[in-house]
């Protein structure tokens, strides 16, 4: 299925998923801005499909700084430490020899335990092992529109606690391991602080709404049992991850990835130790959900 959405520039082609979710953009460099009617057309897919995937971007620090300010305002990424001189991009690298689990190994929406989580999430392939290392997506609308009236009632005033510290907190995940890790987590007590959020989100742009919860950063429902939380939210992170919602990436070289955490979360597998895999990553500033 191609869906041409050239109406400003006559190379750019969007070329969906056999489901609608999850998109490639091809006929356009990242490498100098984007006038504004072509960023339109940008956006547009963006907002139709979740998920765009840029293959053949070969781009610098500068570049990708400047693609991701397109799209609005940096994000604030906590407790990772970000490149040297560059307080707005982390490098996620894991070397050879790491033993660790790959980091973002667990079902996520990006910083949702935020009070205004990033809207947007940008991720570079810069060396890309030859097994292994997909990154895949969940659509927590289409997932939320499969749901019964009855269900979707159920949820609709809840809300959702999120925290950080399952993964940073002082007796996180992070804060447990053994193993060498490259990356620079910091573990914080910051992290170990909850905030809640609506339990089903309306996107500010399409107006459609989605299930926003995950398994790494959603701790329980407001008001419920932890019994209760568990027989509503297991229910949901199963439902929310059949295979009918998730659309699966393989990474190549110079790929550029943007996806929407206001209507997705996603997993990073691992399968390539011994392999060397380095991408570069920054995030656009969201809103409160609502």
């Amino acid at each position: 299925m191609l869906d041409r959405v050239h109406t400003h520039n006559s190379k750019l082609q969007v070329t969906p998923s056999a489901s609608g979710f999850g998109a490639v953009v091809t006929g356009l460099s990242l490498a100098a801005p984007l006038d504004e009617a072509t960023m339109q057309d940008v956006r547009k897919a963006w907002a139709d499909h979740g998920v765009l995937s840029f293959p053949d971007q070969p781009l610098s620090l500068d570049q990708l700084e400047a693609v991701t300010l397109q799209f609005g305002p940096f994000g604030v990424d906590p407790f990772i430490a970000p490149m040297p001189g560059r307080p707005n991009v982390l490098e996620l690298r894991r070397e050879p020899d790491e033993k660790a689990t790959n980091f973002g190994a667990g079902w996520h929406s990006d910083w949702s335990f935020q009070p205004a989580p990033p809207a947007a999430t940008l991720l570079h392939g810069q060396v890309i092992p030859p097994v292994g290392g997909d990154t895949l997506f969940a659509d927590c609308a289409g997932a939320y529109a499969a749901l019964s009236p009855v269900m979707q009632e159920m949820l609709a005033p809840l809300r959702a606690i999120h925290s950080a510290g399952r993964a940073y907190g002082t007796k996180g995940v992070f804060a447990r391991e053994t193993e060498k890790r490259t990356m620079q987590i910091i573990v914080s007590e910051e992290a170990d602080k909850t905030h809640t959020h609506p339990l089903v989100r309306t996107h500010p742009v399409t107006g459609e709404k989605a299930l926003f919860v995950s398994p790494v950063y959603t701790l329980g429902i407001e008001g419920m049992t932890p019994a209760e939380s568990q027989a509503v939210l297991g229910f949901l992170f199963a439902h929310m991850t059949q295979e009918a919602f998730v659309f699966r990436h393989r990474w190549a070289k110079d790929t550029l990835l943007i996806w929407d955490n206001r209507r997705t979360i996603h997993l990073a597998e691992g399968g390539y130790d011994g392999h060397l895999r380095v991408m570069h990553r920054t995030t656009v500033a969201g809103e409160i959900p609502v």
